[in-house]
């Protein structure tokens, strides 16, 4: 039986599906891409107008914020110190000092500049960093020890993982229980570098862990910002090691210590 016809009627008819239906589904495809950068872009320019307005009002602060405790200086020099012109200066720079985290954030998640990437001796950084601490912690009798390997080096901006180095230290020193232990460590493994800081603690849940690294965040609700920081700090550290292509992770075994870990590549 000759069916010759009736094949090439169902060959012509399901390459002309399968066309139909790569031209609907190739249509949708772009249109979903087209609709959705649409839809984005308000939220990204927001972003990124949000960004600029840290850094522009960043850099109109400094200036009356100088100028204001310049002023201090001299009323304190014509009449004598008194509580008033202290408190004046101690609120000046707590302003200061948020201004200059919340510029340096805007920074670090605007991405890193190139041209402040140089090959440095990460080792020598963290081990110095470390040093600092060991007077504060001997202060507050707590127990802080390393394991730095030495003779590690990774390009980047060395004072961006300098701040780190150190925000991650003064966490772990801040929220560590009294007579508590921090541990820092730097290693390599294979084509990656760790950096890791080890504080035991009160009390850490595990809700609070996904929290860390939010802008203002503190574990210590009852902390305000003249003792307990502005809730910047684990933020600058995420923001500057997304710069640098790595990771941060924050993690906790038994819900009373805290593990602060930085994963870079090489």
């Amino acid at each position: 039986m000759d069916c010759r016809r009736q094949l090439d009627t169902f060959r012509n008819f399901l390459v002309t599906a399968v066309s139909v239906s790569a031209v609907g589904l190739l249509s949708v495809f772009v249109l979903l891409i087209y609709l959705s950068s649409r839809i984005v872009k308000p939220f990204s320019d927001n972003y990124e107008k949000q960004k600029r307005f840290i850094t522009d009002a960043g850099h109109e602060l400094k200036t009356p914020l100088t100028i204001i405790d310049a002023d201090t200086e001299v009323l304190e020099m014509d009449f004598g110190e008194n509580e008033w012109l202290k408190d004046i200066q101690g609120q000046t720079k707590r302003l200061a000092d948020l201004t200059n985290a919340l510029v340096m954030l805007s920074r670090m998640e605007e991405g890193q500049k190139k041209e402040m990437e140089i090959e440095f001796p990460l080792s020598d950084v963290v081990e110095e960093v470390f040093h600092t601490f060991q007077a504060p912690a001997k202060i507050q009798e707590k127990t802080l020890t390393g394991a730095i390997a030495p003779m590690l080096s990774m390009r980047g901006d060395e004072r961006a993982i300098r701040s780190l180095t150190t925000i991650l230290l003064n966490n772990a020193m801040k929220y560590a229980d009294e007579k508590g232990r921090v541990r820092v460590t730097l290693e390599r493994q294979k084509n990656r570098i760790r950096l890791s800081v080890f504080n035991t603690t009160e009390h850490i849940s595990r809700e609070q862990i996904a929290h860390l690294f939010d802008r203002f965040y503190r574990t210590d609700a009852s902390r305000n910002s003249g003792t307990g920081g502005y809730g910047l700090g684990l933020s600058i550290a995420a923001a500057t090691a997304a710069s640098h292509r790595g990771k941060i992770i924050a993690e906790t075994e038994d819900e009373k210590s805290l593990r602060i870990t930085v994963i870079f590549p090489l």
